[in-house]
């Protein structure tokens, strides 16, 4: 038998799976591969900006770590987490109003892997997600990934409207709620403390987890904070909150959490398990001296009000660069800032010419889990000096002008 023989009754390889083929990727991701050219200024990104990293400190942190102790700090850890980064987490959670100790706290690869675990503990495929609209890309595919039908909750400019969201809960009888009520990716809004106390009424009354990520929280720069929807009456047993140290540390460390119920928390450290074993031991002990040796409030005021002087950039000239017609946000915080062009324009057919005059952005259609609005986009106005977001709206509006 030839070599050309054997080749062809060999029977081909089976196929992927149905959920890899069907779900595509971050178009956030794709957009972010197209506009690396370095003349091109880029609203598109969620990255915090990088000279602002306390690279001294964190560098600081892993020496003394590995100097210290470099066999517990490159050896296998328990897969909840180190307890002193726990404990640290915990006396965080606690001292913002949300009473919390170590056994409370799963630290994760990223918040985003604490979204991954929590589809895979609470999710059955066909079961039912409310989310908001718009909302947070990366948790539309971690919840499409999982099999879930993902519905979204009517909103306003201030997040969820709360009949709504009482409405569907009835009819629909979902699984969770998932909402980034401080601060929201891709809007940059922020649920006031009504409507978050709604929303935790809601769920004691009909039996709905609510998993409530905070990645932006801390990065206020006017108003007062709001308190976290399950420090509510009602909501702490079926409420999980999700934190990053990735806009206000290092995103490279990878390192997150979930603050959870504890059987919930147990079905999440097993999951986790199977996924990594564990976060890489040497991130957390870094973080842990960090926070022990180092002001992380300090330095996050520090970097929240070059943000602000961004933001306010960003405002300045957002008005010039936007059709008239055109609505956006006034975030109190965060990264991100979300436009609304008259109906006519297709923010996703205007990107390519948008990149041809040296500016990108997101279109906003890849936010929706129901029909998208294809008129709205997101810019992140913290990668960009005041000078360079002047010009990229200058940009901008050349762009949508064609």
């Amino acid at each position: 038998m030839t070599v050309t023989e054997t080749a062809a009754t060999t029977a081909p390889v089976p196929p992927l799976a149905a959920r890899a083929t069907a779900i595509g990727g971050s178009p956030v991701r794709d957009i972010l591969a197209v506009t690396a050219r370095p003349e091109v200024i880029n609203f598109a990104g969620g990255l915090p900006a990088p000279e602002l990293f306390d690279a001294d400190g964190i560098a600081a942190a892993y020496r003394d770590v590995l100097a210290e102790d470099p066999g517990r700090a490159l050896q296998y850890s328990t897969t909840e987490g180190e307890p002193a980064l726990r404990a640290a987490l915990a006396d965080r959670t606690s001292a913002r109003g949300l009473p919390t100790g170590p056994d409370d706290v799963l630290v994760t690869t990223g918040s985003q892997q604490a979204l991954s675990l929590l589809a895979t503990a609470l999710l059955e495929p066909g079961d039912t997600v409310l989310v908001e609209s718009p909302c947070y890309l990366a948790a539309l595919q971690a919840f499409a990934f999982a099999g879930a039908r993902v519905v979204a909750v009517p909103g306003d400019d201030e997040g969820i409207d709360p009949e709504a969201l009482g409405e569907l809960v009835v009819r629909e009888r979902p699984k969770l709620l998932y909402t980034v009520p401080t601060f929201q990716n891709p809007t940059g809004r922020t649920l006031s403390a009504d409507r978050r106390a709604a929303v935790a009424r809601a769920a004691a009354a009909h039996g709905l987890w609510i998993v409530e990520d905070d990645p932006y929280g801390e990065l206020r720069f006017e108003g007062e904070r709001v308190p976290w929807i399950a420090s509510h009456d009602g909501a702490g047993d079926r409420t999980v909150l999700l934190g990053s140290f990735s806009k206000v540390m290092a995103p490279g460390m990878r390192l997150g959490w979930l603050r959870a119920p504890a059987a919930l928390r147990r079905a999440c450290a097993v999951a986790k398990q199977a996924a990594d074993l564990h976060t890489p031991t040497v991130n957390q002990l870094a973080a842990a001296r960090y926070l022990a040796d180092r002001d992380l409030d300090a330095h996050v005021a520090k970097v929240a009000a070059v943000y602000r002087e961004r933001r306010d950039a960003m405002l300045a000239g957002i008005a010039a660069a936007l059709p008239d017609g055109s609505t956006w946000t006034r975030p109190e915080g965060g990264m991100f800032l979300w436009a609304r062009l008259p109906e006519r324009y297709d923010t996703t057919a205007l990107l390519r010419p948008a990149v041809d005059r040296g500016v990108a952005y997101v279109p906003g259609a890849p936010f929706y889990a129901g029909t998208p609005e294809t008129s709205t986009l997101r810019l992140c106005f913290v990668t960009q000096t005041p000078a360079e977001i002047a010009e990229g709206l200058r940009r901008l509006g050349t762009g949508l002008r064609g």
